[in-house]
């Protein structure tokens, strides 16, 4: 019998092996990436696990983590200057002959010189503000204000209630503002124009679609004002005398200024030079016009010649002289200068002044 020949069993070639092993290692790197998918995921499960026990965890004490976390101390803030309300905003753009009798509230008030100068009396002091200058007015204190002459004045008047202690320190402080605080000044405005209606009324009407947070904005900035304000006090130790003078200052160059006055309206029909007041009162030029000014707000000489011309008035209405006898008597040295300083400081002439006069009494038409 013929032997079969056994037929060789064919090896695998490179190819069909290497085939076999991509498939074999693709198959591996899924199920290994799945695997540490798992893994990840069951490691953050047991660390959120371990951080709910850790809480949970109750120690000697008695308490959890999280009763400690919550009863953690605070720090207060604390509030050197809160403002509990507004009661009036308002700016006022002023005639040059404004005049403002006076009051007194139980609130505080902040009036400041925008443009112009105005002329301030309160209960102990008077005061001459000029642009850029603000004062302010404790409760209780009266209080008044003209414009200074020849002076038409733009003024922002601001009165809120506030009770905290550090107010004391702007009772009947006087100060000049610096740009910072003009600019927070401004930003008070801008958000008291964005919660109210402007111009402003009594009472201070809300706007139906305000911005967001204006009133609160506007006591954010107004307090912030105050205590950038209240850094700088006490105001008179700060200030220079032109823009702040002490009280005992403040008094002398008020007496002086009305004892000056009083002088000239006594001699009002002889003639007064700088140099015989000054030798009257027994003060140096210098002081005399500086201080008389501050509390005027006008020269010497041109507040003499404001009471000649109220007593050429006067002598108008009565009657008593003609113009050329007035301009004698009140050393004008002719008839041309007194009919050209009277329409000066009166917006009319001598003989215009005498027939509205005539005309409010209803007797005619007056001298010619």
């Amino acid at each position: 019998m013929e032997e079969k020949k056994k037929e060789p069993c064919e090896k695998p070639g490179a190819r069909e092996v290497q085939e076999a092993l991509e498939k074999q290692g693709d198959h591996g790197t899924s199920e290994n990436l799945e695997q540490e998918s798992e893994d990840q995921e069951k490691q953050a499960q047991e660390a959120q696990e371990a951080s709910t026990l850790e809480l949970q965890e109750v120690p000697a004490s008695g308490e959890t983590r999280e009763a400690r976390l919550n009863r953690m101390q605070r720090t207060y803030l604390e509030q050197v200057i809160r403002i509990g309300s507004i009661i009036t905003m308002y700016y006022f753009e002023h005639g040059k002959d404004y005049v403002f009798r006076g009051e007194r509230h139980n609130f505080w008030e902040f009036l400041y010189v925008d443009k112009g100068e105005i002329e301030v009396v309160t209960d102990d002091a008077g005061h001459v503000l000029k642009q850029g200058m603000a004062i302010f007015h404790e409760p209780n204190e009266f209080h008044s204000f003209r414009a200074a002459p020849g002076r038409a004045p733009n003024v922002i008047v601001l009165t809120f209630d506030c009770d905290s202690p550090a107010m004391r320190a702007f009772a009947g402080g006087v100060l000049r503002l610096e740009d910072e605080e003009r600019d927070l000044l401004a930003r008070i405005v801008q958000e008291g124009e964005n919660a109210f209606e402007f111009p402003f009324e009594y009472p201070l009407k809300r706007r139906e679609r305000a911005l967001p947070g204006s009133e609160q904005l506007l006591r954010c900035y107004l307090e912030a004002f105050l205590i950038r304000l209240l850094r700088q006090a006490p105001f008179d130790e700060k200030a220079s005398p032109a823009q702040l003078s002490s009280p005992a200052r403040q008094k002398n160059q008020e007496e002086l200024a009305a004892k000056v006055i009083a002088f000239m309206e006594a001699n009002v029909e002889s003639p007064v030079t700088l140099d015989e007041i000054s030798r009257h009162f027994h003060i140096g030029k210098t002081l005399l016009k500086e201080s008389f000014k501050a509390q005027t707000g006008t020269t010497i000489m041109k507040y003499w010649s404001r009471i000649k011309i109220g007593q050429a008035k006067l002598l108008i209405r009565e009657e008593a002289c003609n113009f050329t006898e007035i301009a004698g008597r009140l050393g004008f040295g002719s008839v041309h200068h007194f009919s050209k300083t009277f329409k000066k400081a009166s917006g009319m002439s001598p003989s215009e002044y005498a027939r509205s006069v005539k005309a409010r009494m209803g007797t005619g038409d007056g001298r010619t």
